[in-house]
């Protein structure tokens, strides 16, 4: 007599499945008949984990327990490859990089090597769609092995023609409504990966620096400002005392020139200047850090941006800076023009250890620049979507807005 094995059993049942349709999501019945779970799309890197089988087991329980009560569940799968994660797999995968210069060449097969090979931006974007595929089958296998009751009939890519297709005709739908305006603004700026970097993907790393005391010329006298950033002294549009620290309550409302560049700034008062930190007078520059960006925003600063995108300064010199002086960093890097303001002033640097921004994925320090950019006006509707959301938080069951939610927040998001 046979043993009884569980060899095959996974395959049968899945195909059984797929055939019936069982999971499938009707959408015949009424609204309040439907249970909808919108999930974020996981990131295609190429590389599954346990973290993913627990958080799919977890919706997948509700998602059942929903079918059980009788409810028409909409439970699709998604992936998100789009992105940087799928820029770099795709650059580590073949060896290769997007040069938007070069000409198209059909069939191109890469063969990688020691060296990152340029190629066109036509061919890396199909090199992006042709591995990506292969890591979705990969996914969808993992997905399907573990029984998940999801709508395969819905899958859809954050890179496919139907989800760019409707961004594009979202955001037409707003630029046509007013809700879309560009304006120039700060950016954070990975110079490594070429890319604009979200809040979300930033994280702090101990990196090694040095404090530096610079000496501006005021009415009463050279007024010292510590800072571990001297090559963004042309970028410096104000200096920032705290409204309460006595020792420069006096300047505050008058005027200081900045050393080698003599641009002249002025010294305003803002509860963000920290009086425990160096000297208490601080340089805002634009930009160095998030805090430049919150005094270049709140006090009504210009914006004198003088890194580029390419991670070095700027050819010409901000408004107010002395041309010469600012020549000696024109097309430096950043290390180099810090070098280079250092010997010109024969700073002497005392050595520190501090927290800097950088992009997760990223080694080198992120900076600011600034670009032109779009953004939607979703401050106007603030108000009115957050008394939607306190009418409907906490109802299990079809409130006022008709919307069904599953846990306190804005509609939608149960």
């Amino acid at each position: 007599m046979e043993r009884p094995t569980l060899d095959g059993l996974e395959t049968t049942w899945a195909r059984r499945w797929a055939e019936s349709g069982v999971y499938r999501f009707r959408g015949t019945g009424p609204r309040s008949s439907v249970f909808s779970i919108d999930t974020p799309p996981p990131t295609v890197s190429g590389r599954l984990h346990i973290g993913h089988v627990f958080s799919y087991t977890h919706t997948d329980v509700i998602a059942r327990f929903q079918r059980m009560r009788g409810m028409d569940v909409l439970y699709p799968m998604g992936f998100d490859d789009n992105g940087l994660p799928t820029e770099r797999r795709v650059q580590l995968h073949y060896g290769v990089r997007c040069d938007p210069s070069l000409p198209y060449e059909p069939g191109l097969e890469p063969v990688k090597g020691k060296r990152t090979v340029p190629v066109s931006r036509r061919n890396f974007v199909e090199l992006c769609e042709r591995l990506t595929e292969q890591d979705e089958r990969a996914y969808e296998a993992l997905w399907r092995r573990l029984g998940l009751s999801v709508d395969w009939s819905r899958t859809y890519t954050t890179i496919g023609t139907a989800a760019r297709k409707l961004a594009q005709e979202s955001f037409l739908r707003l630029l046509a409504a007013g809700e879309a305006y560009q304006a120039e603004a700060p950016t954070l700026w990975d110079t490594t990966f070429g890319t604009a970097v979200a809040q979300a993907e930033l994280v702090d790393r101990d990196t090694p620096g040095a404090w530096h005391t610079l000496l501006f010329d005021t009415a009463g006298g050279p007024a010292a400002v510590e800072t571990t950033r001297p090559e963004l002294l042309p970028a410096c549009v104000a200096l920032i005392a705290h409204p309460d620290d006595e020792r420069h309550r006096a300047l505050i409302g008058t005027t200081a020139r900045s050393p080698l560049f003599g641009a002249e700034v002025p010294v305003l008062a803002h509860p963000a200047a920290d009086p425990e930190r160096g000297s208490g007078l601080v340089m805002c520059c634009t930009f160095g850090d998030l805090t430049d960006v919150l005094w270049w925003r709140e006090l009504g600063l210009p914006a004198h941006t003088v890194i580029g995108r390419d991670g070095r300064l700027r050819p010409d010199p901000p408004p107010g800076v002395a041309a010469d002086a600012y020549a000696e960093l024109a097309g430096l890097t950043v290390r180099k023009a810090r070098e280079r303001v250092v010997e010109l002033l024969g700073l002497e640097p005392r050595p520190v250890t501090r927290p800097v921004k950088h992009y997760e994925k990223g080694d080198r320090p992120l900076e600011i620049v600034s670009s032109r950019q779009w953004f939607i006006r979703s401050g106007t509707h603030r108000d009115a979507l957050l008394a939607r959301g306190r009418s409907c938080a906490g109802s299990r069951s079809r409130c006022g807005c008709g919307t069904r939610t599953g846990w306190k927040g804005l509609p939608g998001t149960g």
